[in-house]
């Protein structure tokens, strides 16, 4: 049955018109991730991309988002094990005071989208005005290229993350941030990279270099629908329709069948996140990934790591990052997020 999204009394009044007001989402099954990558890069693909990267950019302005009191680099470096170039863009607090650093990283399933869209560069002016630095990660993607230029399965885009977040433990000082104070935080496939990215840490015996993880909506089972997480169905048509294979194909379809915890953290153990910093996971109520976040909430605090939850009521995947739609619940995450990496 095709989803109703004005028959669902759950939802927020302005999410069911926004729903209401786009295209149902279509499940994408394919051959092999060439078939992926190859769309993308047509002309048809382009197009869709660009017409995306035009909707979003309605959220860069200062209605939504102001700039006064925050200034601005960006900065490019090498990333390891491979040298190709990866981007960095930092904002703070215009002011002499060290501060905090929240190290976010872009959603897109590990596929797709740009920390240089609007309602990402937006969302880090929401988050820094709260008195802490966002540093934005532009990672390969492994479809569809961003500012980065080169696209490549996993495991790339999670050593450009790493590499990200090292450089800036290590250059902390060069923008004014505490390098005891850097959360790494992420929505959907960023929300991935954020919890297999303190993985990695930990075991190259670095995961003393964050003091905590925010994952937004974590996109982290890599096949649906799961019958271990009942939103996976239920939710499923509202915004996202993940039951085809384009996440898995994209990503790592090998790091799948592996069950490999660093590209698909629903695979994680007890043994993988025991000793992780502070985490929050948060979920969103009407979203397909609500649950498989929730089961991660419940690994951490089995694996005893101080871990909180929250939910989002009335909510569909990601809303947090379209804050023209609902801008007071951007502004508390945002709060909540900045409050978490100052505390």
């Amino acid at each position: 049955m095709t989803y109703d999204p004005g028959s669902d009394a759950r939802l927020d009044p302005r999410v069911r018109a926004f729903l209401q007001a786009i295209p149902a989402p279509v499940a994408v099954s394919v051959a092999s991730r060439d078939e992926l990558v190859s769309e993308a890069a047509s002309p048809e693909g382009r197009a869709r991309e660009s017409l995306y990267e035009q909707f979003v950019a309605i959220c860069d302005t200062e209605e939504v988002a102001s700039s006064e009191g925050l200034r601005f680099e960006d900065v490019s470096l090498m990333s390891s094990p491979d040298g190709n170039e990866i981007l960095l863009q930092v904002v703070r607090p215009d002011t002499a005071d060290e501060v905090a650093a929240v190290y976010y990283i872009h959603g897109g399933g590990m596929a797709t989208s740009s920390s240089f869209h609007g309602n990402y560069r937006a969302w880090a002016r929401i988050v820094a005005a709260n008195g802490v630095a966002v540093v934005s990660v532009e990672f390969r993607n492994s479809v569809s290229p961003g500012r980065v230029s080169e696209v490549a399965p996993y495991p790339a885009g999670l050593n450009d993350c790493v590499s990200g977040v090292n450089w800036l433990f290590e250059n902390a000082g060069r923008f004014g941030i505490d390098s005891a104070r850097i959360v790494v935080a992420g929505e959907s496939g960023g929300g991935n990279l954020a919890l297999a990215t303190a993985m990695a840490l930990k075991r190259q015996g670095e995961l003393v270099r964050i003091k905590g993880v925010y994952a937004l909506c974590p996109y982290i089972a890599g096949r649906w629908p799961d019958d271990r997480f009942a939103s996976s169905t239920e939710n499923n048509g509202i915004f996202l329709n993940l039951h085809g294979n384009y996440g898995m194909m994209g990503y790592g379809v090998e790091a799948f069948e592996a069950s490999d915890p660093l590209a698909w953290p629903s695979f994680a153990t007890v043994d993988d996140v025991a000793g992780f910093p502070p985490t929050v996971i948060s979920v969103n109520e009407c979203d397909p990934l609500r649950d498989e976040g929730i089961a991660f909430y419940r690994l951490l605090l089995s694996a005893g790591v101080a871990a909180r939850g929250r939910q989002v009521l009335g909510t569909m995947h990601g809303i947090e990052l379209a804050p023209i739609l609902c801008p007071e619940i951007s502004r508390d995450t945002a709060r909540d997020l900045a409050a978490f990496a100052t505390s």
